[in-house]
């Protein structure tokens, strides 16, 4: 079988069956940080699988980009992959691919500009809402207390001058290692940088809403970052105190009722904390993470396995 088409079959059996089998498992609620570099791994597999195949299918297609492609080969390598076989399909094959190379940076780049607009409008808003006080400059206090009746606390990314924001209603609800524990919260996101997570995902998703592996990498990313978030607070004070914080600020959002609204997941996430599941052992979550990283690596060896064979 022709390396460009094995690239994409592999890439779409990849991008079809991966979501199911990691939706359907049980044990990503218990390691969400593991999970979220399985799904990362995933989606660069599918990635990869698309490159290759575009730079081998153009390659076949045209003799300028073959000689830069194999410029540094020995001769014996691109005869192995029999360029010239490929037929009339490969130059519509490596436009069709580059199209959607150009669109994924296209929609990378509108998520960014978009988050960054609305980061600059909500923290012009905070400055409003929570004036600079004499002397003091922009960034230099990370925790922003706002005037609220509405309980929420939240972290607002930018690099250096990232800042956490909590209202006065949260205040006043959460008690002591609470209150800690919501700080801890939103801090793990901001360790994680896990804004840069959530772009790439819902950028790729809305690029490609057709493919399972983009949208279910969006909507797993959504949630599991939270529940990493909730492990980093829990680590620190206790799963139920921030079980205890998350009924705190959710409460009157109708989340809890018997038409709870969709805020993040809460009531599964303060169940999952108070029903303390077993975690993995160490070696099962190495076993794990090695397999995860050689996801990657399956396309990579399709695409150079007649290279590498034509240099014995």
């Amino acid at each position: 079988m022709m390396v460009p088409l094995a690239l994409l079959v592999l890439g779409g059996l990849v991008a079809a069956m991966a979501p199911r089998v990691l939706t359907r498992s049980d044990w990503p609620d218990r390691e969400p940080v593991l999970a979220l570099w399985v799904w990362q791994c995933v989606v660069v597999a599918v990635l990869l699988c698309c490159a290759l195949a575009m730079a081998l299918s153009a390659a076949a297609a045209s003799d300028a980009v073959r000689g830069n492609v194999f410029a540094p080969a020995p001769r014996g390598v691109m005869e192995a992959y029999a360029l010239t076989a490929y037929g009339p399909w490969a130059a519509p094959v490596a436009v069709a691919l580059a199209c959607g190379a150009v669109w994924t940076a296209a929609m990378l780049t509108r998520e960014i500009r978009g988050a960054r607009a609305r980061r600059k409008q909500r923290r012009a808003e905070l400055l409003v809402r929570s004036p600079l006080l004499p002397g003091e400059e922009a960034g230099e206090d990370r925790l922003v207390v706002l005037e609220g009746d509405r309980p929420d606390a939240w972290w607002l990314p930018g690099g250096a001058s990232a800042q956490l924001v909590i209202t006065t209603a949260a205040l006043r609800r959460l008690k002591g290692s609470q209150l800690d524990a919501v700080l801890a919260h939103e801090q793990g996101h901001a360790r994680a940088r896990h804004d840069w997570l959530l772009h790439c995902s819902s950028a790729l998703a809305a690029g490609f809403p057709q493919v399972p592996v983009f949208a279910g990498f969006r909507d797993q990313v959504h949630r599991l970052v939270e529940l990493a978030a909730d492990d980093v607070a829990s680590r620190r004070f206790g799963r139920l105190t921030i079980a205890l914080a998350l009924v705190q600020l959710n409460e009157e959002r109708g989340v809890f009722g018997p038409c709870p609204s969709q805020v993040a997941q809460v009531p599964q996430r303060v169940h999952r904390l108070l029903s303390a599941a077993p975690r993995l052992t160490a070696g099962r979550r190495l076993r794990l993470t090695a397999a995860a990283a050689l996801v990657p690596v399956v396309p990579l060896l399709v695409a150079f396995m007649p290279g590498l064979s034509a240099l014995r």
